[in-house]
């Protein structure tokens, strides 16, 4: 066989023969695994102990807590209520996990059932392998602590499980399983017929509160314990049934089966939201067996809706019921500010780039849509004779590009970008600030109402801005064409300036508000829409393309370009100055006359569709500059549904497996664990180590 195959060392190339190297490899692989594992397992354990002994290293109960606690978790568990699992870890009970324990823990982590079977260990004090009533019954008080509704262990459901007589029946690990599985139900139980006084078969909403946040406040978030108390609204009596108080467990116990009911139905609702008859359905078409009683879904709804339940909700209205460390979006924004010294530079610098991208966003849609800007055709006087320059809006551009050229589509564009800046930082900031402020706090929603508001008043608040540029920009564009015609001489906008002075440059406001606030109201609040109930922004976390913003963007323009014509038409004859021969407006009301009278209603929308050509695509790109440039630096997220479900499993299934266990355990008493540091596990004495413990450098 040597002759066969030469001798090769495992420290060896594996190159040195083809035959041995390929099969020294496929070995290597095959036991790569367990020694991996064991690497990590040292790696993690030589990083986190702190305590040395004769040379040898161990973890105390903060550093095993550090060394088995999952880093990222979707539940309320606390980090410190970890150290429960540090006494099943702690085999000798001497306060201090050897290597050797520690490898023996994260072993035993590795079973299908780790969560049960170290909640087993835990209650069996002498490791004994049963657990008796003394222990199951001391293990229980050590943890729930005297200010927690008694249990009663006399009771007939803990004598099925243990025996009449005490002692007489102890608990293997199988009968263990079950009887946690069944403990809290009678938890519960036992509660309301303790805080039911009077036997009425009613309590009052504290003190569901108080039973809820004792077996179930870790799987809640803190907006949905707020609220525990209103569940008396569900009836006219103000107070609490037994039936209630069970639906609302059972909802809890199957919260992953309600979020997956909720999670397929919005996904296959034609506008993502739900009733309560379509969760009914949803839950019916996919299970043998009804999984929810309508007093349940009432209740699923009730806290999603806060309330309300006569609405359709979408899936983010549930997130505050399914996400324990749901935060209404506000609170996280305020919690998420970091405020050092350098806070309020970072927020003039914030707000002045929110003014630059509303610029630069501005510059881009004005750049790109500037030819379509027919003013010329709206001011154009059929009553005049020789005034009918233009038949339509082509042979408008026609005569442009004939008479003046190809910077005759471009004249008057430096003011209207010098004036674009704080006009686009105005309407789009004024809009976000005023839709932040109206916005629900709890579900990041703002109604239509306040949606055509935020809108208005950005419109309103532009013209500041807008008047100036538009009059200056009108009579560029009026005295090009002009001049060519009539030999008149050419002036900048400088000279435009001058002559109408600062009143002057407001000439026709009261028209340029009456445009400009329906336009913007019409305009924010159709593109939101758009982008929300159309493209389906934000549904099942969709985020929209390129294609997709710009569409939404352009679409919305398109209404509102058009409806506000008439405005337009008379802003633009009261800013342009009439030339001999043509009719002279005193102001708003008296051009709206003079224009329907002379020349007919049709007159008010002559240039609409030019003015959609122009507004849907300005918008267009303006609004997709505006949303890519807002990604950076300062993104805001978007509002998401983050569970147990969805978060991605970035944590080993060992330490999955440890949160579960705590998870069996916290089903006895919510705080079971916090109070690990004021008491030694009961029944046990430490032993004093050794010899005095020193941390190492």
């Amino acid at each position: 066989m040597t002759r066969a195959i030469s001798t090769v060392h495992c420290d060896a190339d594996a190159a040195s023969s083809s035959l041995t190297g390929s099969a020294l490899k496929s070995v290597r692989s095959v036991v790569a695994a367990p020694e991996n594992e064991m690497k990590r397992w040292r790696r993690i354990f030589e990083a986190n102990a702190k305590v040395v002994i004769d040379g040898e290293k161990y973890l105390d109960p903060d550093s095993f807590v550090n060394a088995i606690a999952p880093k990222s978790d979707s539940t309320k568990i606390g980090r410190a209520q970890f150290a429960i699992l540090f006494r099943v870890a702690d085999s000798s009970k001497r306060g201090l996990v050897s290597w050797d324990d520690f490898t023996v823990f994260e072993t035993l982590l590795k079973r299908p059932d780790a969560d049960y079977w170290i909640a087993f260990q835990y209650f069996d004090v002498d490791s004994s392998g049963t657990i008796t009533f003394d222990e199951f019954k001391n293990v229980f008080l050590a943890n729930v602590g005297p200010s927690a509704i008694p249990f009663d262990f006399d009771c007939d459901w803990v004598k099925l499980y243990l025996g009449r007589k005490n002692g007489t029946h102890v608990l293997g690990y199988n009968e263990f399983t079950q009887l946690m599985k069944g403990l809290q139900g009678e938890r519960l139980r036992q509660a309301f017929k303790y805080l039911d006084k009077d036997q009425d078969g009613f309590i009052r909403p504290e003190e569901f509160k108080q039973i809820i946040l004792e077996i179930a406040g870790h799987k809640l978030s803190d907006a949905v314990i707020e609220r525990l108390p209103t569940l008396c609204t569900l009836t006219p009596s103000g107070r609490i049934s037994y039936s209630e108080v069970v639906a609302f467990q059972n909802v809890i116990r199957e919260m992953d089966m309600v979020e997956r009911i909720l999670r397929e139905a919005t996904a296959k609702s034609k506008d993502g939201r739900i009733d309560q008859s379509d969760f009914l359905n949803h839950s019916a078409a996919i299970s043998r067996y009804a999984l929810f009683t309508p007093m349940e879904a009432s209740i699923i709804f009730h806290f999603a809706g806060r309330g309300s339940r006569e609405k359709r909700l979408a899936l983010l209205d549930f997130a505050q019921l399914l996400d324990p460390q749901w935060r209404a979006p506000h609170d996280v924004l305020e919690a998420n500010e970091v405020r050092p010294k350098t806070s309020l530079l970072q927020g003039v610098l914030k707000s002045a780039y929110g003014f630059v991208q509303g610029g630069i966003a501005g510059a881009l849609g004005a750049t790109i849509v500037y030819p379509i800007d027919m003013g010329k055709m709206q001011n154009q006087r059929s009553t005049v004779v020789g005034q009918m320059l233009y038949k339509n809006s082509i042979d408008c551009a026609q005569k442009i590009f004939r008479n003046e050229g190809l910077m005759g589509f471009y004249r008057g564009l430096g003011p209207q970008l010098i004036g674009v800046a704080p006009e686009k930082a105005i309407k789009l900031t004024v809009n976000d600030l005023v839709r932040g402020r109206a916005m629900d706090p709890e579900t990041g929603r703002i109604k239509l109402g306040w949606e055509l508001i935020a809108g208005g008043m950005a419109g309103g608040c532009q013209v500041i801005f807008t008047n100036p540029l538009e009059i200056v920009k009108i009579r560029l564009q009026i005295q090009g064409e002009a001049a060519k015609l009539e030999g008149a001489v050419k002036h900048g906008a400088a000279h435009i300036v001058r002559q109408l002075g600062v009143l002057g440059l407001y000439k026709g406001a009261s028209a340029c508000l009456l445009r400009d606030i329906p336009f913007s109201a019409i305009y924010f609040t159709a593109y939101s829409h758009l982008k929300k109930d159309v493209f389906h922004e934000g549904y099942n976390g969709k985020q929209l393309s390129f294609l997709e913003t710009l569409g939404a963007a352009g679409i919305a323009g398109m209404p509102a370009a058009y409806l506000t014509t008439p405005a337009d038409v008379v802003k633009t004859r009261l800013q342009v100055e009439a030339r001999q021969g043509q009719t002279h407006y005193k102001g708003l009301t008296d051009a709206f006359v003079k224009i329907n009278k002379e020349e007919g209603f049709k007159a008010l929308f002559k240039g609409g569709p030019a003015r959609v050509l122009r507004s849907s695509p300005q918008f267009g790109f303006t609004l997709l500059a505006y949303e890519y440039l807002q990604k950076y630096p300062w993104q805001d997220n978007k509002p998401e549904v983050k569970t147990a479900l969805t978060t991605p499993k970035r944590d080993e299934m060992s330490q999955i497996r440890a949160r579960n266990a705590l998870k069996i355990l916290l089903d006895v008493h919510g705080d079971f664990g916090r109070r690990a540091a004021n008491f030694s596990h009961p029944l046990v004495k430490q032993a004093p180590p050794t010899a005095s413990p020193s941390k190492s450098a």
